[in-house]
């Protein structure tokens, strides 16, 4: 079964990191990402840009409407997800432990849901 781990931090934190300390988190995920990769646990997954890089879209009686930045403000954003396979949601729970932004922000699982065949 495949589960999503979403990763949140508060930005604040990762842009006070001096450039080692943010080059050495870096190096800990690549590594993390090819070890879950050697286990077969890897599906996909992808950091991503800062917040402020966002944009919110929303259809609302066939009109599109675009504003700047995430939906909600919260204290933490957003950072990116892995796409893992597992067995059950503990198995996931163990992976996702392993991440390591899990030290200094959150880590959301959820079972990714297939869509029906089509019609």
């Amino acid at each position: 079964m495949k589960y999503v781990a979403l990763v949140y931090y508060q930005e604040s934190l990762i842009e006070a990191m001096s450039e080692r300390e943010w080059h050495d988190l870096n190096q800990e995920c690549i590594a993390g990402v090819e070890r879950l990769t050697e286990q077969g646990k890897f599906v996909t997954g992808q950091p991503l840009q800062p917040v402020e890089t966002a944009s919110t879209l929303r259809v609302r009686d066939g009109e599109v409407l675009i504003s700047d930045g995430p939906f909600a403000e919260t204290k933490e954003q957003l950072a990116g997800f892995y796409l893992l396979e597992a067995v059950d949601l503990d198995e996931a729970l163990g992976l996702a432990a392993r991440i390591p932004p899990a030290r200094f922000g959150r880590i959301e699982v959820r079972p990714a849901r297939e869509l029906p065949p089509k019609d």
